[in-house]
């Protein structure tokens, strides 16, 4: 696949967008003496999987919604399936779709999509995506405005790959997580982590997949690396207390996705985490990206 590039670099960092390509970052690397390491997972370069990428958006809502669509003020509104091998449509439209460049600074870009009915879903809104590089790291910010007449619920979120190792460790705080059956779709909740699931202290990423919602997050995540004598910490300082991991087994990257709410938020009781946007109200989420260590200076 061939596809427009942005680049935006510093003395320290350099960050690759394809606005086209669902409005993806395709590489963030930061710089250890004269070579780039990366950060996030690199983009192949060919690919036309956007789980190739390197972190890309979630609008207007996170992960998946069962039962062929949600109920919203007595009117049911059908999501069709967006992706090949899954059972339920998933991580909304905007990466499905081509942003356009409406700011560009020498640190500072962003990126632009309007989405009316994307595939026959029931969302008119806005989006926007800015990134920024700061001195010691990178800021992403991810805003939707709901342009369709009423009310509909809105969620938001990241999906970074982060790279790991057998010398990595984690770190996230969370009270508990969202189990589940025989697919993704969580089936019930608790407090008790399961052996290899508990991130409140530092700890390596091996073990059995997780494709889980986490509760309690208190909005910070720190991966340490040993190896390259640096640490990178995110950081969603309005957070409201979800995330996700995606942990699979034996390889070399991780996903910790700052989220708005659950996995199937639209059929909880209470909706928890979703926002209930009418026309002109607007939904944002802010993560930081910061890099420290004895490497980095």
């Amino acid at each position: 696949m061939k596809t427009d590039t942005l680049t935006l670099e510093s003395d320290r960092q350099r960050l690759k967008l394809a606005p086209e390509y669902g409005g993806s970052v395709i590489a963030w690397d930061w710089k250890l003496g004269a070579q780039w390491s990366p950060l996030f997972r690199p983009w192949n370069g060919h690919s036309e999987d956007r789980y190739t990428l390197s972190c890309f958006p979630l609008v207007p809502w996170s992960n998946r919604i069962t039962g062929g669509g949600f109920e919203h003020e007595g009117i049911f509104h059908p999501i069709r399936l967006n992706r090949t091998g899954e059972s339920y449509p998933i991580h909304g439209d905007g990466w499905l779709q081509a942003w356009q460049v409406s700011e560009r600074t020498d640190d500072r870009i962003k990126l632009m999509l309007e989405s009316d009915k994307f595939d026959a879903n029931p969302y008119h809104y806005r989006s926007t995506q800015t990134f920024l590089l700061l001195p010691d790291g990178l800021q992403i910010d991810l805003t939707v405005t709901h342009l369709g007449q009423g009310t509909l619920p809105y969620g938001l979120g990241l999906h970074p790959y982060f790279m790991r190792n057998a010398q990595t460790r984690f770190m996230a705080k969370a009270e508990g997580v969202w189990l589940s059956g025989d697919d993704p779709i969580p089936v019930e909740h608790t407090t008790n982590f399961p052996e290899s699931w508990d991130y409140n202290t530092p700890a390596p990423l091996e073990g059995p997949m997780i494709d889980n919602c986490f509760s309690g997050w208190n909005g910070k995540a720190v991966i340490e690396y040993p190896d390259r004598a640096l640490t990178l910490t995110m950081v969603m300082p309005d957070c409201n207390g979800y995330s996700l991991m995606y942990r699979p087994p034996g390889f070399d990257y991780f996903c910790f996705e700052p989220i708005t709410h659950p996995i199937d938020a639209f059929h909880m009781p209470d909706q928890p985490g979703l926002a209930i946007l009418g026309h002109g109200d607007s939904l944002a989420l802010r993560a930081k990206f910061l890099v420290s260590g004895s490497s980095v200076g």
